[in-house]
Parts: structure tokens; C-alpha cells; sequence
């Protein structure tokens, strides 16, 4: 039985699950940041709570992390810096004395959706996290695809296909570049959309709860905001689509949660699909924040990579 592990910015979680699913074991403590020794001894530290608690002993162990592992087995890109250039499975596989397999949280996110949450028995099924940032993964016929270099499906520092003159050059983005995905998708990147429109300086107006609550109460700023999401987001699937054609789209992250967005998505992405006829699907992550860890898990034994 399988431990799962899903490393973030601001707190680890772990659990043990049976192979029918069931969760045996959680555990959860907050991460700490920028100590990359210090993170080793809590990731090893909360394993053992997991194994103590389920009974297991030397089980293999996965790791989700904001982050990629290159060829030479060190991470790569992801916002928990202090991960960069380590090679985080074989310092765990020394500290713990048992397998480590990494891979990054969204991959795992999806893998989780596609063999038991919201696209079971789907062939092909594509992942997109809308949160604090944009993230995506890909899997096919149950198998993660990391790809040649670690980033299959990371659509998130993809530019937005552009609708409207006024969306170019886009935003600035972290990584250097403009008008990225996760510059127009992401939840700070609504925030930032709905303070331009407003004319109020970006990071001092309200937060997607309040834009939503807003436009409840019929405010029409917020009301477009909410709008111009939608269609964004139509624009950036069907673009996923047009190359990928999946059978699911999973969408997972707070934002994904605004009502309507889910089931409005299939008909706004129709006029930007090449095809006359979509059948692709559209749904909210059955498991939620747990995606994450129990695809972890599912990764542990190195039966879901391709």
C-alpha cells in the first residue's frame, strides 16, 4: 500500500491508501520554507507518522512538488525555490531507506481525476489547475505523460490567444515574458483584471470571493470580470483541445469553483474548436485539494509513468 506525499509552499500532506482507493492515514504539517534540510526531515518525519498510524512498513513513497525533475535528477522551475537544483528523491531515498518516486503536483493532481475521480475511464484526460497560479497535466489511458523535459501538459506559461487588441502584449509575468495563461487565469490574475478595469492600483483591490459576491449583487465591473474570465478560459482550452483532443477536461484550484464554470466552459470553447463537433467534457475535480496527494500515492510504485 502506497504513501503519497504532496509538498507545498505553505504545508505538507501525507497519506497511505488502499489499491481500491481507500484512505487508510492523513497527516499534515506546514512546510518549512526556504529549508531544504528541514524539509527533507519533514517529509521523513511525516512518512513515518503515515506508516505508524497505517501499519505499514517499507513502502514505496511519491512526492508531489511545484516543480519538475530533470534527466539528472535535480528540480527545476516551481516556486519553492529552495527545491531547485536538489535531488530530492535520492537525498529522501537515503533518509528514509525506502523507494522515492517525484513528479510534479498537478501531474499528480490528474492522475488522481483520471483513474478514480472525475475521468474515470476516460482515454485521454487533461488537467487544468486554476489557483494561485495555472498549472496542467496530461494523462493517457491511465499513464502519466511527463514528456521529453518534464513539462507535458504545463500550459500555464502558454500565451493567451489573443480576442481582443486590447489584451496585447499582456501582463508581465514572472517568468519573463507577457500575456502568459497564468497571467489572465490564475486568481490574482482575475484580481489584477478586475482592478485595471476599475482604475485601481493591481493587488489593492478585491479578492475573487468579492468580485463574485459582487457580481451576485449585480455590479456590473464585476459582473464582466467574471465574463471575461469565462472567455478567456474557453480560448486557452480549446487551444488544449485543438491539440490534445481529450475525452475530460478536470479543473481543479480554487477558482475553478466559481458557479457556472464548469458547465458554461464547453459551449464558450465551441466557436474556437477546430472541429464541427466536440464531444470533449468538462468537470470539477471529484476529490478536490486531495487530488494532489492521492495521485502521489498512485505514483509510488512507478506503475503510472509513460
Amino acid at each position: 500500500m502506497p504513501i503519497g506525499v504532496d509538498y507545498g509552499g505553505t504545508k505538507i500532506e501525507a497519506i497511505a491508501i488502499a489499491p481500491d482507493g481507500q484512505e487508510l492515514s492523513r497527516r499534515r504539517i506546514a512546510t518549512p520554507r526556504h529549508d531544504y534540510a528541514g524539509s527533507l526531515t519533514a517529509i521523513a518525519r511525516i512518512v513515518a507518522e503515515v506508516k505508524e498510524l497505517s501499519g505499514l512498513h517499507a513502502e514505496p513513497v511519491g512526492i508531489g512538488i511545484p516543480g519538475a525533475v530533470g534527466a539528472d535528477g535535480k528540480v527545476f522551475n516551481g516556486n519553492s525555490t529552495w527545491l531547485i537544483g536538489q535531488e530530492l528523491a535520492s537525498d529522501l531515498q537515503g533518509l528514509m531507506g525506502c523507494v522515492v518516486r517525484v513528479a510534479n503536483d498537478a501531474n499528480c493532481f490528474v492522475l488522481s481525476e483520471a483513474i478514480d475521480g472525475a475521468g474515470r475511464g476516460a482515454k485521454i484526460v487533461f488537467g487544468a489547475i486554476l489557483g494561485t497560479g495555472v498549472g496542467g497535466g496530461l494523462v493517457i489511458d491511465g499513464n502519466m505523460i511527463e514528456g521529453a523535459s518534464g513539462m507535458a501538459g504545463e500550459w500555464g506559461h502558454s500565451p493567451l490567444p489573443i480576442g481582443d487588441v486590447e489584451e496585447f502584449p499582456g501582463p508581465e509575468c514572472f517568468c519573463g515574458r507577457r500575456g502568459c495563461v497564468e497571467q489572465w487565469l490564475s486568481g490574482p490574475g482575475l484580481e489584477a483584471d478586475y482592478a485595471r478595469d476599475c482604475a485601481i492600483p493591481v493587488g489593492t483591490g478585491p479578492r475573487v470571493q468579492e468580485i463574485l459576491a459582487r457580481a451576485q449583487e449585480g455590479e456590473a465591473q464585476a459582473e464582466s470580470a467574471l465574463l471575461r474570465h469565462r472567455r478567456r478560459l474557453a480560448r486557452a482550452l480549446a487551444g488544449v483541445v485543438n491539440v490534445l483532443d481529450p475525452d475530460v477536461i478536470v479543473l481543479g484550484g480554487g477558482v475553478s469553483n466559481l458557479p457556472g464554470l464548469a458547465e458554461e466552459l464547453p459551449e464558450l470553447m465551441r466557436p474556437h474548436v477546430y472541429s464541427t463537433h466536440t464531444n470533449v467534457v468538462v468537470r470539477r475535480a471529484i476529490f478536490g485539494d486531495s487530488s494532489g496527494v492521492r495521485g502521489a500515492a498512485r505514483i509510488a510504485r512507478g506503475e503510472a509513468f509513460l
